[in-house]
C-alpha cells in the first residue's frame, strides 16, 4: 500500500488557525474502540497531517449509559505520544446547557472531561430556542476567549439569517464572530452549503466544516446503521438509500470505494476548511486519506458533475437553512 497522501490545511475563517482539510470526530466513537487501535488511529492521523478533532461532551450528567468517549480521547493522546501544541481541539457548546452563568461553566466542565487548558474551537449546537439573545451569546463568548479558554468559534446547523446577525453583532460590539459553520454536506446533502444565502456569508470569511458526509454510514454501502444517524432534513432518506448503488458505480470507475468518493466530493467546496468524520478502525482513517489524492487524480470540476444526479435535497431543502 502507497504512503498516504500529507493532508493539506486551509484556514478557518480569518483567524489565521490553519486546519487540516480531515478532521476527526469522537461521537460515540472511542468508547466502542478497543484501547490499543485507538492510540494507533490517532497516532497515524497526526503522522498523516491530521491535526483537528471534535470531542463534544455528548449527553449530561446521569445520562444512560454514561458517555465517556472524550475522556478516553485524553488518555488516547498520552498513550499516542502527542503533543498538545500539535493539535486544535474542538468543543461542542450546547445551547440547552445555557443559562445566567454562560457557557463556562459547561466549557470548564468539557475541557476537565478532555483533559486542556483550552479549546482551539468551540462550536454552538443547534439552535433550537428562542428565549436567548444571539447578542448575549456573541459577548459572552467573546469573554471565553479573552480569558483564554478558546481560541475561536462556529455555529452547527444554524439558518444562514441567524448566523449573519451574529456577524453583525460582533462587528457592532467591535469582538469576533463566528469563523465556521458546521453543516450537513454529501453527494445527497447540498442544497444549504451550495445555495446563495451561505454563498453570501463565505464570501465575508465564513468558512464551513462538512459533516454527516457519509449519512451514518449509508452512503459508504451500510444501508442499515447500527448506531444513531443524524437527523433527515427534507425527509430524503430514502432517496439517499436508492442512490448507493449509482454511487458505488461511479466510486469504481475510478478504482476508488464510495466512502473515499463522497469525502472527496466534500473537499471541493471553495469554502470547505475540514471535512469531519468517524472512523471507528485504522483502515476507514486509511481509506478516508486516500480522498485527499482522488481529488488532485479526478479534478475537482468533473468530480461535482460526476456526482450531481445524486443530489438527493435539490428543491426540497430551503437553502436558507433550519
Amino acid at each position: 500500500m502507497s504512503a498516504p497522501v500529507s493532508v493539506p490545511k486551509r484556514p478557518i475563517g480569518v483567524t489565521g488557525i490553519e486546519a487540516s482539510v480531515l478532521s476527526l470526530g469522537s461521537w460515540h466513537t472511542y468508547d466502542r474502540m478497543d484501547f490499543g487501535e485507538a492510540v494507533e488511529m490517532l497516532h497515524h492521523a497526526v503522522d498523516s497531517g491530521i491535526n483537528l478533532f471534535d470531542v463534544g461532551v455528548y449527553g449530561f450528567r446521569d445520562a444512560q449509559p454514561p458517555v465517556f468517549t472524550d475522556v478516553l480521547f485524553s488518555a488516547i493522546v498520552r498513550a499516542a505520544g502527542i503533543a498538545r501544541e500539535d493539535y486544535l481541539l474542538s468543543s461542542k457548546l450546547w445551547l440547552e446547557g445555557y443559562d445566567d452563568d454562560g457557557f463556562r461553566p459547561q466549557l470548564e466542565r468539557s475541557l476537565f472531561r478532555v483533559g486542556c487548558e483550552h479549546a482551539d474551537l468551540v462550536v454552538l449546537g443547534d439552535l433550537r430556542r428562542d428565549d436567548v439573545e444571539l447578542r448575549d451569546l456573541v459577548l459572552d463568548l467573546a469573554r471565553l476567549a479573552e480569558d483564554g479558554l478558546i481560541r475561536t468559534w462556529g455555529v452547527n446547523n444554524w439558518s444562514a439569517g441567524n448566523i449573519q446577525s451574529l456577524i453583525d453583532i460582533a462587528a457592532t460590539e467591535g469582538v469576533p464572530g463566528p469563523q465556521i459553520a458546521q453543516l450537513k454536506y454529501s453527494v445527497s446533502r447540498r442544497s444549504i452549503p451550495d445555495g446563495g444565502p451561505f454563498a453570501r456569508l463565505f464570501a465575508q470569511g465564513l468558512t464551513m466544516q462538512a459533516s454527516d458526509v457519509l449519512e451514518g454510514g449509508i452512503l459508504a454501502g451500510n444501508l442499515a446503521p447500527g448506531r444513531e444517524v443524524g437527523r433527515d432534513p427534507g425527509g430524503i432518506r430514502e432517496r439517499i438509500i436508492a442512490s448507493t448503488a449509482g454511487i458505488a458505480s461511479v466510486a469504481d470507475r475510478f478504482g476508488a470505494s464510495p466512502a473515499q468518493l463522497c469525502v472527496a466530493f466534500t473537499l471541493t467546496h471553495p469554502a470547505n476548511t475540514s471535512t469531519l468524520f468517524g472512523a471507528s478502525r485504522v483502515e476507514q482513517l486509511r481509506q478516508n486519506l486516500a480522498a485527499v489524492e482522488l481529488v488532485d487524480r479526478i479534478g475537482a470540476a468533473e468530480l461535482r458533475e460526476l456526482v450531481t444526479p445524486f443530489w438527493a435535497d435539490e428543491g426540497v431543502v430551503d437553502p436558507e437553512g433550519p
